[in-house]
């Protein structure tokens, strides 16, 4: 049976950022992809996302991990009050991506909810399959908690945040402080999770029942089958795969941080967030979850359209709420 498209569904907002984004056949390799990643030029800032500065910094991993590059970003100072912070993930399938690509909105976040955000640049798949990622993003996270006092940070107002496959990172890398946290070791404590359209789910991959009007643009089947096949080093949906690679397979959702969770209804990811989110309210952990008509996934992309500055207001909002002094 051939699958219709999802064109009329798609809010008339939104419509025009749909061939922005560029054709990707991953069979070719990543290269091409990742060198358009680095050299895209970024619009200008604004003088007051200027004036949060941001720093390079190469961290300490994991054991027997390489040392991990962060973005360090700064706002000035209000007060000599200790600042909340927010570990910041970004996307890219798990396949593409690094820090620089969410500059203006990590600077802006920085810079609206007073806090120093840690973008972490974490190893990518194939070339590096998982726990590699998750190393990354909790060495970033335990550099932010053990260097507390030098930044200015409040060690218990920590969140984590990312979008897409960063936001699959985040919602894994909760899990796994937590599971750290039970085991009786020193793991941070994290105190809320920004979920941007997220990642959560390798047996999307496969299910035998796939929604019929999600997935047909940006982020499809396919390239969803690669991404989860390049971080897993195995077939999407095989038995054995870990919570921390696939957030969706976690027994226990109980003990996490409160979550924001945000998905449109055409993007392919819409059914794992809505079933996520189900399961985290019924093992007792706050989540507020926002949907978007007509949205598609990175139709954020569409910034001035009316759909995507709600979308960004409400994501500002619940993370100011949840950082507040």
């Amino acid at each position: 049976m051939t699958k219709k498209s999802s064109r009329h569904l798609v809010a008339p907002e939104l419509l025009a950022a749909i061939d922005l984004f560029p054709p990707m056949d991953f069979s070719q390799g990543m290269a091409p992809f990742r060198s358009g990643f680095a050299l895209r030029d970024m619009p200008p800032l604004p003088p007051e996302l200027m004036a949060v500065t941001c720093e390079e910094r190469f961290i300490a991993g994991t054991a027997g991990d390489p040392d991990v590059r962060i973005l360090l970003y700064t706002p000035p100072a209000q007060s000599g009050a200790l600042r909340p912070a927010v570990l910041y993930i970004h996307g890219g399938g798990f396949v593409l991506g690094n820090p620089e690509m969410n500059d203006g909105q990590v600077r802006k976040t920085a810079q609206e909810v007073g806090c120093i955000v840690v973008s972490v640049d974490y190893r990518l798949a194939p070339e590096t399959v998982w726990p590699g990622a998750l190393h990354d993003n909790y060495a970033g996270l335990c550099w932010l908690r053990d260097n507390a006092e030098t930044l200015g940070v409040d060690p218990s107002r920590i969140a984590v945040a990312g979008d897409s496959a960063g936001a699959g990172h985040a919602a894994a890398l909760a899990i796994h402080a937590r599971n750290e946290r039970r085991a009786g070791r020193n793991a941070p404590a994290i105190c809320f999770q920004l979920i941007d359209y997220p990642m959560l789910d390798d047996r999307t991959c496969t299910t035998a029942d796939p929604n019929p009007f999600t997935g047909e643009f940006v982020w499809t089947p396919e390239r969803n089958h690669f991404g989860w096949k390049s971080l897993l080093g195995a077939e999407p949906g095989s038995a054995g795969v870990d919570e921390t690679a696939s957030p969706a397979r976690a027994a226990d959702l109980s003990d996490l941080p409160p979550a924001y969770i945000s998905i449109g209804t055409l993007d392919l990811f819409v059914d794992e967030s809505l079933e996520y989110t189900r399961r985290l309210i019924r093992a007792g952990v706050p989540a507020e979850l926002h949907i978007t008509p007509g949205g598609y996934h990175g139709s954020g992309l569409m910034a001035s359209a009316p759909q995507s500055q709600q979308a960004a207001q409400l994501r500002m909002a619940a993370l100011k709420r949840a950082l507040a002094g």
